[in-house]
């Protein structure tokens, strides 16, 4: 029997399992880096134990140091959560060696599913169509798109898209480092890249008695940088004996293996309806709360029960009822790369509804850092149909007050009620073509009378005895026009608004506008006949502005300078804190670049960055190098273009 478990993990994923186990009557141990001392995972758990340092491969992925802080903290079992150490079949092995009960597959199962060319063996036996290996070496432009894999890990790293043969070369070297660095496994293998195919899953479940379910599918199409960002079970739109063959499949890999815990199998499905297998995860995925959700299940009990010796029912899993939905909520840019950020988050409040599951590593007060993934949460939604189940997790999303760094949310709602989406119609290439509308700025006219509602609510805070208006060191007579100034986030797009304040309150001059109600935390206008509420909350010159539909951010002006606006022209400068993996060959002052052409690669927050030369010219400064941490801000390298350098 378990009695205290330790999870070699953190964030959202620590804290779930750590759910079920105060369910289960288990003492909980939690792991923690520098960065992490102060996290929600150490909050929760009954005892933490240090990893000294802060950079993922001197904490989370010491397998030796997680085996040693169980045994100092008397846990009798490890579960590894997904991600860090959750795949290494060292490390499960060492957690037994060392008189721990391991909560995952058997260490042979883990190796054998981690060599790729392994695991297609095993699915071909099954029945299931594999995509066929190319040789880069011998690649031409019939075998083009390429789709390139590291042949260790996941998670999108070490993947590329090779679509022209002269690009290949480069992608190669790309995708070989970024594996390197993830895995410390460089080795890359190229296969044909599926357009618009679709990526669905099984989810599997084995006991040792020979015990195996399928626990219906997943489809996990919309991804970005082939990172899913929303997934959904069951699959839409499946033919009942194409899901009958994934499931067959699926628990023939698992009894090939002799599985036993939870696993997933995954599978592109391509536009003509013909699946290939991809391979098989020997884990819980991020992903488990959709099929939870459908199958009234807690697959981390049942992992528990499972290590514990304890068959699956004997009568089969329950039948599945209703649709669940989940969605990513990150601390990144869309606009931007998908560019991630950091910083204090706020606020982080989403509706409490029938329907609605928030599993989070994050409470407002929290600090997004720059070492790990920029996941703050995942949303979750359940309905008896999937278009409700669809229309509740749009609608929890955008009642959220989520203040701090920038997010996703604004992405995710749109994408949620997209035509495509919304007609049960996913596929991989979702965000390559609907990027731009999907992250279109919103509507000015709205932004503009949130800009206004944060400006009232500023004057109400600043109104004084006799209606006089303070605003910082100025002193402003009533019945005069004011003016503030707002800067819209991340847009940039500034507003200036002007209001009166008199005996009757506040008033703006524009027309159709008019005041309801102003309180400092809360303002009612009314336009063209509809009244509106907005909630403001101010930090420190940052103002959040949640309405019913959707959130505004804005920094009041006069704004602090950016970077950029201190550097002279040609500058690259580190959009983010974090260091430099690597640089273009031969990267030296005095070399001539190409605009776009990649000069340096930064990597912060489990994602590589390419810094691009901004100009054609020559490189006449360079400052990074190769392991230097950055802040963001900090100069990297110079370009400067020739013309520009001609005397007048």
């Amino acid at each position: 029997m378990i009695t205290s478990l330790l999870v070699a993990n953190r964030g959202e994923i620590a804290c779930r399992i750590f759910r079920t186990c105060r369910a289960l009557g288990i003492a909980t141990v939690a792991v923690y880096s520098d960065a992490d001392a102060g996290a929600l995972h150490v909050r929760e758990a009954d005892t933490a134990v240090r990893l000294p340092g802060a950079a993922p491969a001197d904490t989370y992925l010491r397998g030796d140091l997680v085996v040693a802080a169980a045994r100092a903290a008397g846990a009798d079992a490890v579960h590894p959560g997904y991600g860090f150490l959750s795949e290494n079949a060292g490390f499960a092995a060492a957690v037994q060696d060392a008189g721990l009960r391991w909560i995952g597959p058997p260490v042979k199962a883990i190796e054998l599913m981690a060599s790729k060319t392994r695991a297609k063996e095993l699915m071909g036996a099954a029945g299931v169509p594999l995509l066929a290996p190319v040789d880069p070496a011998a690649a031409t432009a019939e075998d083009l798109p390429l789709l390139l894999k590291a042949a260790a890990g996941g998670g999108g790293r070490g993947m590329r898209i090779v679509r022209e043969l002269v690009d290949l070369p480069g992608e190669l070297t790309a995708a070989g480092a970024e594996a390197l660095s993830a895995f410390g496994d460089g080795e890359v293998f190229a296969e044909p890249y599926v357009e618009r195919g679709r990526h669905v899953e099984v989810q599997v479940m084995a006991d040792e008695h020979d015990g195996v379910w399928a626990l219906g599918t997943r489809d996990c199409s919309l991804q970005r940088r082939h990172q899913k960002v929303i997934e959904e079970a069951p699959a839409p739109g499946l033919p009942d004996e194409l899901r009958g063959r994934l499931h067959d499949a699926a628990v023939a890999a698992a009894r090939a293996v002799g599985y036993r815990g939870a696993g997933t199998v995954e599978f592109l499905v391509a536009a003509d309806g013909r699946p290939y297998f991809l391979e098989m995860n020997t884990r819980l995925q991020v992903e488990h709360p959709v099929t939870e959700e459908v199958f009234g299940l807690d697959l981390v009990a049942l992992q528990l029960r499972i290590a514990e010796g304890e068959p699956l029912p004997a009568d089969g899993p329950p039948a599945p009822a209703g649709h669940a939905v989940e969605a990513r909520l990150y601390a990144e840019d869309p606009a931007r790369d998908w560019q991630p950020q950091t910083g204090a988050l706020l606020s982080l409040d989403v509706p409490e509804e029938p329907g609605v599951r928030l599993d989070t590593g994050y409470t407002g007060g929290d600090t997004i850092g720059v070492h790990y993934d920029p996941m703050i949460a995942k949303v979750i939604a359940r309905a008896p149909t999937r278009t409700e189940a669809v229309r509740l997790l749009a609608r929890a999303l955008e009642r959220a007050r989520v203040h701090g760094p920038v997010t996703n949310r604004d992405l995710l709602v749109r994408s949620l009620r997209h035509p495509d989406f919304v007609g049960g119609r996913p596929d991989t290439g979702f965000y390559d073509r609907h990027l731009p509308e999907l992250t279109a700025p919103a509507d000015e006219a709205a932004v503009r009378l949130a800009a206004t509602a944060a400006a009232l609510a500023e004057a109400a805070r600043g109104t004084g005895a006799g209606g006089v208006a303070r605003f910082g060191a100025w002193r402003n007579l009533p019945s005069r026009s004011q003016a503030r100034g707002y800067r819209s986030e991340p847009d940039g797009v500034e507003h200036e608004i002007r209001y009166r304040s008199g005996r009757d309150g506040l008033s703006v001059p524009e027309d159709g506008v008019r005041v309801v109600a102003a309180a400092p935390g809360r303002v009612t206008l009314e336009t063209d006949g509809v009244t509106r509420t907005f909630h403001v909350t101010v930090h420190d010159t940052k103002a959040y502005v949640d309405t019913a539909s959707g959130a505004h951010t804005f920094t009041a002006l006069p704004r602090f300078t950016d970077p950029a606006d201190r550097t002279e022209p040609g500058s690259l400068l580190a959009p983010m804190p974090g260091t430099v993996v690597r640089l273009a060959d031969g990267l030296a002052e005095g070399a001539a670049v190409v605009a776009g052409q990649p000069l340096i690669w930064l990597e912060a927050m489990k994602m590589e960055h390419r810094i691009l030369a901004p100009a054609s010219g020559t490189l006449t400064a360079l400052h990074a190098a190769p392991g230097l941490q950055v802040e963001v801000g900090a100069l990297l390298a110079v370009v400067t273009d020739p013309a520009e350098e001609q005397p007048a």
